[in-house]
């Protein structure tokens, strides 16, 4: 071959690449490759013994791939070696003659229904099979010396995986060779089930049995076939069909939808389409998942309070599949909404659970902020029977309703609403917002009931948690009123749960891992001393110690009267001592030369934005600004810090990783940390330090997307890949802040550390749940004498508080129950009257909005008047006038590229005279531009006052509804001006 043809061939390897490192053998191809140099071999030959045959062919395409010193004519020495060893799939690949599209989807479903029935065929007769596979020229006789020598060391199920595994790597149309192996060494049951004959006095296909794991893992929980009646109308299936299968691929959603599968003409095809279908169809519970789904399906609402790991959202999906038969079996339609309280939860459900087990038999949508969805939340509702969404999505379409939009939607067009993480429905959350307005119409309904008029429907409740928590109860008398308050707020008839025995619960191990306490702290000294100057600078007397929780709620409080009273200098002052609080705070959990990283960049991103744009060079600043700016310079190298005094927090923390992935065959953990800024750093730590490399540390941090912080946050998109990688093992180490605590589902989790974090017992549970492996283990680093580990003394004897206050729920007298959660239940409707009343009595201003007016929080110039303010959707204000747009400046932010489901915001707003503070985002609704503000930036004058609030809500004001009619005609008019000036 010609140089051009190798680099042709190389070219074909990287295009199909991801499909090749399936079908490659690489430890027998790598014998016949004389092209590569012996020492690239070893590094192959390492890799297959270290992490198996996919990581050593993606070695191998990666060596020859961007290898120049291959000789010439190596490719054709490729395609006869792959030729040679079998793998005549993968020759076809690299002779660029692929099958056509529908072969080699059949082929692939193929490869998943072995992969998905392994349980029953790793039973087969290995030798036997063995045999007639090598006379079929479906194995090499060196695939067949090694399976007879695995069969021989290992036994009969060792062999027949390898055997599974080195067919599949066979070209199309080996699965009906297979069939006939199967046939010809008599395999009878599998046989008489593919013929559809009976095989006992019932009439019952025969299904052999296996015994359950003994964990209780959601993502891999045994589904047992269900009884197939034998008439003499269904279609001969293939012999595996009938046995138990193991959910082992991770889309099977989608091997149901290809349509790969629908093309198939021929009866392998159809027997593949019916076979996978099938098996995703049957959901089979546990006995005790089945006792705590009881009382939903017989219609009742219900909280179910599992451990994580033992199937909550399994149970769920049954209930959601039993229930919308149910109502079609009735003749009534059934809408079932899914709600959970984070966005990258949308997905997993989707994926692992409702659309993997559902959505072959109803239409199954998901909705979130990060949705590419471009139709409306009541068209979505309209078109599919299951919704997955954050709550937040259906409280603003509820809420449109109330109003008398007609974009919105009512509760009572649900059936069923199963709700995530409910222990979350307490006041203030969203949870709460949508179970009042359902308990309000639960107690309409009974007026209507007395009045003999038809009652609203309303739909059935089922509440999923892992640990509702005691609600920082002090006695067991509390903790059971907390427990009664949460079943209340979802109208629960009961709360079921299962006590497990301790070789069943299979909960992480748990350490305390103590780091020495600091006993010298140079950076910490320096930083306190820069902040005693500031003080004495600005006149300020903090009543508590820097670096606290309490300093940080008392400088936010200056800086706040400091804004309405147009201190610049307390209000500067403040906003710098608040930067150096949290690196004080920082340098206690990471590395000192992060936390200075940290205040070097405020420092200098603050000097970048005073340069004038007008006057190159120069830097328009205060009085007092300078005195910060030369304060930091003049302390620059006392701040640098000296290694020998890092935290020793540290220093434990290291030891656990290197332990745990010394120690552990596959190590995968999380560690959980309290900002976002230890996130990056801790991870940069990480992937800095060799020793973490040597193991095989492959780290990357996961923080929340709420641009509410200093650090930039993560768009859903990047969560998505982050988690992604994390379960497919391309992370093996991720560093997350409390946005990964709950309802991650990751089964190959092994190990979990709270790296000086402690929180609520709720937390403590989640987090721990996140180690999802048999072995797992749970460690709490934290400093000596911090106070930390006392605190999470405290969070296990509330865990053990809240197990006995369930169990007394459970068992409380049936009618002093109902009492209880009536008298909560009004309690909380009477609550919300009174809020109504307050909101409507302080809204009664008679006022108009351009009594009021905003200036920028920052610099204190003036942004506009009240009257220039409108609302969309009832939530967000926007000023489109000509004279606003001349006093911001656009900046492109990645964390608002989110499309959300009637507009996208493509950027922030931010003060034109200082260039600093932020006012808000730019958002596109239906492509009109609107600059959105946000409140919590400005000082707000009304009269001779002057006030800063931090939500719109808290303003007693009513703005005027953006008209949109009248907008984009002006941009009509203008747009049309245009177009005469150029043709002018």
């Amino acid at each position: 071959m010609s140089c051009d043809q190798d680099a042709e061939t190389r070219h074909i390897l990287d295009c199909f690449r991801d499909r090749l490192k399936r079908l490659v053998q690489v430890e027998p191809l790598l014998d016949l490759l004389h092209f590569l140099e012996p020492d690239r071999k070893d590094r192959i030959k390492a890799k297959f013994r270290e992490e198996g045959n996919i990581s050593a062919a993606a070695l191998l395409l990666d060596e020859i791939i961007h290898s120049k010193n291959c000789e010439q004519g190596w490719s054709r020495e490729l395609i006869t070696a792959l030729e040679t060893v079998g793998c005549k799939h993968a020759a076809k690949y690299v002779l660029n003659s692929p099958p056509e599209p529908t072969e080699e989807a059949e082929n692939d479903s193929c490869v998943r229904l072995i992969d998905l029935l392994q349980l029953t065929l790793v039973n087969m007769k290995t030798a036997d099979m063995c045999a007639h596979c090598r006379a079929l020229g479906l194995l090499t006789l060196e695939d067949q010396e090694n399976i007879l020598k695995l069969t021989e060391n290992q036994g009969n199920i060792g062999g027949a995986r390898l055997l599974l595994k080195r067919l599949v790597k066979n070209e199309a149309g080996w699965f009906s060779k297979f069939l006939q192996a199967l046939e010809d060494t008599e395999h009878h049951e599998l046989v008489r089930e593919r013929r559809g004959e009976p095989c006992n006095e019932d009439g019952e296909a025969h299904v052999q049995h296996k015994s359950s794991p003994a964990t209780d893992k959601e993502f891999h929980q045994t589904v047992e076939e269900g009884e197939q009646s034998c008439s003499e109308t269904m279609p001969v299936l293939p012999p595996v069909l009938s046995a138990n299968s193991s959910l082992l691929s991770e889309d099977l959603d989608s091997s149901v939808d290809s349509s790969g599968l629908g093309a198939c003409a021929d009866n392998e095809g159809e027997y593949l389409k019916l076979a996978l279908s099938q098996v995703i169809r049957d959901i089979v519970l546990r006995d005790y998942q089945m006792e705590v789904a009881r009382p939903a399906l017989e219609e009742k609402n219900i909280i179910i309070c599992l451990p994580t790991g033992s199937g909550k959202t399994r149970v769920a999906v049954y209930i959601t599949k039993e229930h919308l038969e149910r109502r079609k079996q009735m003749g009534q339609p059934g809408k079932v909404v899914v709600l959970v309280n984070k966005v990258p939860l949308v997905e997993q459900h989707y994926k692992a659970e409702f659309g993997r087990f559902l959505k072959h038999q109803y239409s199954v949508e998901r909705v979130s902020g990060a949705s590419q969805l471009k139709i409306s939340f009541p068209q979505i509702m309209e078109q599919n029977d299951i919704i997955i969404c954050t709550a937040q999505i259906l409280e603003n379409s509820l809420a449109k309703a109330k109003n008398g939009d007609e974009d919105g939607i009512k509760l009572s067009q649900f059936t069923l609403m199963v709700i995530d993480e409910c222990h979350h429905t307490k006041k203030g959350g969203v949870y709460n917002h949508i179970m009042i307005r359902y308990l309000k119409q639960k107690h309409q309904n009974q007026l209507l009931k007395k009045q003999e008029k038809s009652p609203v429907a309303l739909p059935q409740i089922l509440g999923l948690t892992a640990s509702p928590g005691v609600g920082g109860a002090m006695s067991q008398q509390r903790a059971e009123e907390h427990i009664l308050q949460i079943c209340a707020n979802l109208d629960a008839f009961t709360i079921k749960t299962k006590t497990f025995e301790e070789e069943e619960a299979k909960t992480p191990y748990k350490r305390i891992a103590r780091a020495e306490e600091r006993k010298e702290d140079p950076f910490g000294d320096v930083i306190k001393k820069i902040m005693d100057e500031i003080h004495e600078q600005a006149d300020l007397k903090p009543l508590c110690e820097p670096g606290t929780q309490n300093y940080e709620q008392w400088v936010v409080q200056k800086e706040q009267n400091a804004a309405k009273e147009e201190n610049q200098k307390v209000r500067v002052c403040a906003e710098h001592l608040r930067q150096y609080n949290e690196a004080l705070y920082q340098s206690n959990t990471i590395r000192m030369s992060d936390a200075f990283r940290f205040l070097n960049k405020y420092h200098n991103e603050e000097l970048k934005t005073k340069s004038s744009p007008d006057e190159e060079g120069t830097v328009t600043i205060t009085d007092t600004e300078r005195f910060l700016f030369t304060l930091f310079k003049a302390k620059l190298q006392e701040l640098m810090g000296k290694p020998q005094y890092e935290n020793n927090n540290l220093a434990q923390l290291k030891t656990n990783i290197l332990k745990e992935f010394s120690t552990r065959e596959r190590a995968r953990g999380i560690i959980f940390t309290r900002t976002r800024l230890s996130a990056i750093a801790l991870c940069q730590w990480i992937q800095e330090n060799p020793k973490f490399d040597e193991v095989g540390v492959s780290a990357s941090y996961l923080i929340g997307g709420g641009d509410q912080s200093v650090v930039k946050p993560m768009t859903a998109a990047e969560q998505k890949d982050v988690l992604n990688k994390f379960r497919d093992g391309q992370i093996n180490l991720l560093i997350a802040t409390t946005v990964a605590e709950e309802g991650l589902d990751i089964a190959e989790c092994n190990f979990v550390i709270r790296y000086c974090l402690v929180t609520n017992e709720i937390a403590m549970i989640q987090a721990r749940g996140r180690g999802r492996a048999e072995d797992s283990s749970y460690t709490l680093v934290a400093e000596a004498g911090s106070g930390v580990a006392e605190r999470e003394s405290v969070n296990e004897y509330r865990e053990k508080m809240m197990s006995k206050a369930i169990a007394k729920v459970c068992k409380m007298n049936r009618a002093d129950y109902e009492k209880k959660i009536r008298e909560f239940q009004m309690q909380a409707i009477m609550e919300e009257k009174v809020k109504i009343k307050k909101k409507l009595q302080k809204g009664m201003m008679k006022e108009p909005p351009s009594k009021i007016s905003l200036s920028c929080r920052q610099c204190s110039v003036f942004v506009c008047s009240g009257e220039d303010i409108e609302k969309i959707e009832n939530m967000h204000h926007v000023n489109v006038t000509p004279q606003f747009s001349e006093l911001f400046i656009v900046r492109e932010n990645a964390s608002l590229q989110e499309r959300l489901l009637d507009y996208e915001t493509n950027g922030v707003i931010a003060c034109k005279n200082c260039g600093l503070q932020q006012w808000g985002s730019m958002m596109l609704y239906k492509s009109i531009e609107c600059p959105c503000l946000h409140i919590k930036n400005f000082v707000v004058t009304y009269g001779s006052k002057k006030k800063t609030f931090s939500k719109w809500s808290e303003l007693p004001i009513k703005f005027p509804a953006f008209d949109y009619t009248q907008h984009a005609d002006l941009l009509v008019e203008d747009s049309g001006e245009e177009e005469d000036m150029e043709t002018d």
